[in-house]
């Protein structure tokens, strides 16, 4: 063949080995083309290879751990998808801290009594809260990522007289799913075809109707319970009623409370968005309320002399306004009024809700009583444990943005009965998760050491900080890999493992810190807590290492 001398459009776009690459000559170029094959046959051998040891049993799964490991930097449509969903999540969680330490510096400067008001104050709305909304979360999250992935699959195939005859009756079973406890999604076939045939446009997923009246409901419980308890509660909290701290304490809990519908519905929509792998969405709204909330502070406690209760009534509007914002974008996105009542779930969210319920308790629990030690200490010790604990558990909000990733790509996946995705996804999150927590090692260990000062002027707090460093920072893989671990139950709607896993290690670490504190003081709480993460990290390890649960199909 001669060279070409005039090229068309269709002959640019493919080129042989005789023709002319570049310039080159026909040899060079063909020189060229042999060269690069080989390495792109290896790559498809390599892939082959793994996707052969996938194929076959398995006696346990602790081969996910270095499963395709070389992979862990490669931004390929598994690392896009994990970081398109992590990296935000972790912005947003890290924005509400963030708007609460400006929330604090302006209430601080109203002086010693009221910024010890507030302090108490939200204590006792952040642990109220907490009951609520973890188990909220979490279960929206992987039940709108399974629903949504039947939904979408019965819609684009326009299978609905399919998904008729998988209604309960008939012989044809509904897509299989990852645990016994999500047997609930068949009815989601059913929804499907009601939609189809009321002619509605939009997707109409339970999950998201049912997650928005249980977090709307459990959020107007939680004002009024805050509302006519305040006295109570902040006199539990040791709050006196001759206490100067009292007044503003109440005045403060009040007007917040009456925010507590629209933190409930928010965050039961961030778990809706986080279902939808949708992080960005969540993120917005979450900077944009904040960013409200510290314009508002300045302007209602010092413009408006309103003290404390611009503070809290500043607060209260932000979270209406993400809410407001979260649901507008919510409605553009799918249908939010079910075709029947019978398609809501809430008998399958009161089952799950209640066993990450007795999670949350025995977490809160294990942390609480650790704090209880440390003030049995003295107010050094105190000091120094308070400020080390939160270094140690704020750095989990860029592996709680892992969590999210995992949990919604394995409730995705699992639903699909895509195997190979389940596997290859928990591979990469704990692997991310590992080179995460030993780089967080590296950097609180260094940080913790030079500036510590920055916490605290007082030597000898510095000095117990210091000695804590081995632990806050050296443990950040373990506590980095347990939070990974939490979000993988939860894509695999593993969650009574995850309940019942929580109380047996509250068990083993609270008689631990009990034995520890009075034997070793300080270091002991640190200690018990390092034990209490190790036993969580590693239950969940069990769990996977000997392919139970819904890793059983490991063994097939």
């Amino acid at each position: 063949m001669e060279p070409v001398k005039g090229h068309d459009v269709e002959s640019e776009k493919s080129i042989s080995l005789d023709d002319n690459v570049d310039g080159q000559p026909r040899e060079e170029a063909a020189t060229a083309t042999v060269l690069y094959m080989p390495t792109q046959d290896q790559e498809n051998e390599e892939e082959e290879e793994t996707l052969s040891a996938l194929s076959k049993p398995r006696k346990t799964g602790l081969h996910i751990f270095f499963l395709d490991l070389r992979s862990v930097f490669k931004l390929d449509d598994l690392g896009s998808e994990i970081l398109r969903i992590a990296v935000p999540a972790a912005l947003g969680l890290a924005a509400d801290p963030f708007a609460s330490l400006v929330d604090t510096a302006f209430i601080g400067r109203l002086g010693s009594i009221e910024i010890g008001a507030v302090g108490v104050s939200i204590a006792i709305f952040n642990q109220v809260s907490k009951i609520c909304i973890y188990p909220l979360i979490s279960v929206t999250t992987s039940f709108v990522a399974e629903e949504d992935a039947i939904m979408s699959k019965s819609m684009e195939e326009g299978k609905v007289q399919d998904l008729e005859k998988a209604s309960p009756g008939s012989d044809t079973k509904p897509p299989p799913v990852a645990d016994s406890e999500n047997a609930g999604s068949s009815s989601t076939s059913h929804v499907a075809a009601a939609c189809k045939r009321y002619g509605k446009k939009k997707k109409y997923i339970p999950s998201v109707t049912s997650a928005l009246i249980v977090g709307g409901v459990l959020g107007v419980f939680q004002a009024i319970f805050l509302i006519f308890s305040a006295k109570l509660m902040l006199r539990i909290m040791g709050v006196k009623p001759g206490s100067p701290l009292l007044a503003p304490a109440l005045r403060y809990l009040t007007l917040r409370s009456f925010g507590a519908p629209a933190v409930l519905l928010s965050l039961a929509m961030q778990g809706v968005f986080r279902g939808f792998k949708d992080t960005k969405t969540p993120l917005y709204a979450t900077v944009v309320g904040d960013a409200a909330n510290i314009i508002l502070d300045p302007i209602l406690m010092f413009v408006f002399h309103m003290n404390v209760s611009g503070a809290a009534i500043a607060h209260a509007i932000s979270q209406y306004l993400i809410t407001l914002i979260l649901l507008c974008r919510l409605v553009q996105k799918v249908d939010v009024v079910p075709p029947s009542v019978k398609a809501l779930k809430f008998s399958r969210f009161l089952r799950c809700g209640f066993l990450l319920l007795a999670r949350v308790i025995a977490v809160t629990f294990c942390v609480t009583l650790a704090a209880s030690l440390a003030a049995r200490q003295g107010p050094i010790p105190m000091a120094a444990f308070q400020i080390c604990l939160q270094l140690w558990l704020s750095t989990s909000l860029l592996a709680d943005g892992l969590a999210v990733a995992g949990q919604a790509i394995l409730a995705t996946s699992f639903t699909g009965s895509d195997r190979h995705k389940v596997v290859f996804a928990t591979a990469r999150v704990l692997q991310h998760s590992v080179v995460l927590g030993l780089a967080l090692s590296l950097v609180l260990g260094v940080g913790i050491q030079f500036g510590s000062g920055i916490f605290t002027k007082d030597i000898e707090v510095q000095k117990l900080i210091h000695k804590a460093i081995p632990f806050v920072a050296g443990t950040q893989t373990i506590n980095s890999l347990a939070f990974v671990f939490d979000g993988i139950n939860f894509g695999a709607s593993d969650y009574t493992f995850a309940a019942y896993s929580m109380v047996g290690v509250a068990a083993v670490s609270i008689p631990s810190l009990i034995y520890l504190a009075q034997t070793h003081g300080f270091i002991g709480i640190w200690i018990a807590l390092i034990i209490y993460m190790a036993i969580r990290m590693l239950a969940s390890t069990w769990r996977m290492g000997a392919a139970r649960g819904p890793w059983e199909f490991l063994r097939r």
